[in-house]
């Protein structure tokens, strides 16, 4: 692996590094005091090119690597982890409708996508499910050469917002992950219905909430995938969807560091800036070692996935590093800080409370481990 940047990479971060710094910071406390949805910044990365950056040209993206994009990942998630996400759900739901999609659907929804005229979001988690897939409760029955959906889910990213959901439900409830199928479903079918908004500790202005399904027919051709083969294909998009986090996690502890750093030359305490303490010294360089840490992980994940290898452990062990790390950063700025961190005048506030989320999103913390001792024990089962 060459650890230097094609030309094209550089081209792309010093791209999405300039609409972040002037275009997503400036707006990101305004997005997490108001909770509302950034509609304008998500037109403009689709002017940009940024939300079809990795779709292929056919139909109408740019094609770019992995690794391009895990770099944009991280540049948006500097300045602000709401607009990276959005970003990052776009590229999952893409993926998603490429790799299990007929053509009338991948003609249909991908180039609308990729321009931004369409949010696409995946309606998994439910009130009583998390990272367990399997208990799904949503039901599909099938009736008048289509399927009937019932059930309701949460914690939905751009829920409120949505215009096409893939919603994963059982066809028999009694044979657990077996019974598990995907369908597309648009917004205004009869019975589809944006439930409750959700309001979040952090990460807020995604519009987070309930999906209601309630005796909601769809087509038979809304099957997204063959009959009871969703568990594995809702499966298949966590790789990158673990790299997309981790490298939003990165990118959050980035910024809180140099948050850090430019705190601790500024404050004065008994005489000089605290930045010449040496526990503050110490704490900023955990920092700087764990984000580099963590930032050559994803991208090695990001450059495995590119050559078409397996990525279950890299990617598993990416997102745990850089989602503890996220946390623990954040923490510590914060507390560099002290008191001023505490208070809404300060971006660290809100960084540290965005930071709780990535040891949940695309699996927990706990999930990740035993993920990864899983793959260890086949790899290394003699």
């Amino acid at each position: 692996m060459n650890f230097e940047m094609t030309d094209a990479q550089r081209m792309i971060r010093d791209m999405v590094r300039e609409f972040a710094e002037k275009e997503i910071r400036p707006r990101a406390a305004e997005i997490d005091q108001t909770d509302e949805f950034p509609r304008d910044l998500y037109r403009r990365m689709a002017e940009l090119g940024i939300l079809g950056m990795t779709l292929s040209p056919e139909y109408g993206g740019s094609g770019a690597d992995t690794v391009s994009w895990a770099i944009a990942q991280e540049e948006m998630a500097r300045a602000s982890v709401v607009v990276a996400d959005i970003q990052l759900l776009n590229k999952l739901m893409q993926d998603m409708i490429l790799r299990n999609g007929t053509e009338a659907q991948k003609g249909k929804y991908l180039p609308a996508m990729g321009r931004g005229e369409k949010i696409c979001v995946i309606a998994q988690t439910e009130p009583g499910t998390g990272s367990d897939v399997a208990g799904i409760q949503t039901t599909a029955r099938l009736e008048r050469e289509g399927y009937v959906l019932n059930g309701t889910k949460r914690f939905i990213t751009c829920a409120m917002v949505c215009d096409l959901a893939v919603v994963v439900a059982t066809v028999d409830k009694s044979r657990g992950r077996q019974g598990i199928t995907l369908f597309l479903v648009e917004k205004g079918t009869p019975g589809f219905s944006p439930g409750s908004k959700e309001h979040l500790m952090g990460v807020r202005g995604m519009g987070t909430g309930e999906l209601v399904f309630d005796n909601c027919w769809i087509p038979r051709e809304n099957l997204l995938g063959g009959e009871c083969e969703g568990f594995k294909r809702a499966m298949m998009s966590l790789d990158t969807g673990r790299i997309g986090i981790g490298c939003q996690a990165v990118g959050l502890a980035q910024a809180a560091m140099e948050e850090a750093i430019r705190y601790a030359k500024q404050r004065t305490a008994f005489g000089q800036p605290i930045a010449n303490n040496q526990g503050i010294q110490f704490m900023l360089a955990e920092m700087s070692a764990g984000i580099e840490a963590a930032r050559l992980r994803l991208r090695h994940a990001a450059f495995l996935k590119d050559q078409g290898r397996p990525i279950i452990r890299e990617a598993a062990e990416a997102k745990l590093l850089a989602s503890e790390l996220a946390v623990r950063v954040t923490k510590d700025a914060l507390q560099i800080h002290g008191a001023y961190g505490y208070s809404k005048d300060f971006p660290i506030e809100r960084m540290y409370r965005d930071a709780k989320v990535y040891q949940i999103w695309e699996g927990t913390s706990e999930i990740q481990r035993m993920v990864i001792a899983r793959q260890l024990l086949k790899e290394y089962g003699g």
